[in-house]
C-alpha cells in the first residue's frame, strides 16, 4: 500500500476531530473528538515507522495510547464532577457560576425602608 493513503486518512480524521472540538457543546463529545485526533496521530506515527523503518514510531504510538487512556480517565472524572455541580455538561456554561438551589436566576429581594 502506498504511504500517502494512511497520511490522507489521518489528516481527514484529525480534521474531523478538530471540527468536533470546535463545534460540539457536549463535554463527552469533545472528549471523543480529542480521542479521534489522538488516533490520527497514532496512524501517522505507525505509518512513518513502517515507511522509514526507524522503529521509534511504534514506541511513540504506545506512549500516545497511554496518554489517551489517562486523558479519558481524567476527562470523564471532570465531566462527572461538572454534571454533579451544574446538572449539565454543556461546555458553554463552564465559566459561569452554578445556579443556586433556591430557584436559579432569581434576584435577591430589595429591602425598602
Amino acid at each position: 500500500m502506498h504511504p500517502v493513503i494512511p497520511y490522507v486518512l489521518a489528516a481527514m480524521l484529525f480534521g474531523a476531530g478538530v471540527y468536533g472540538v470546535v463545534v460540539r457543546r457536549n463535554a463527552v463529545l469533545v472528549l471523543m473528538a480529542v480521542e479521534l485526533m489522538l488516533g490520527a496521530v497514532n496512524l501517522v506515527l505507525v505509518t512513518a515507522d513502517a515507511t522509514l523503518r526507524l522503529h521509534t514510531g511504534q514506541t511513540l504510538a504506545l506512549f500516545v495510547i497511554v496518554i489517551a487512556a489517562a486523558e479519558v480517565g481524567l476527562g470523564l472524572a471532570i465531566v462527572l464532577q461538572l454534571y454533579r455541580l451544574r446538572r449539565s455538561i454543556v461546555t458553554d456554561d463552564v465559566g459561569a457560576e452554578p445556579a443556586s438551589a433556591e430557584g436559579g436566576d432569581a434576584e435577591p429581594e430589595k429591602v425598602v425602608a
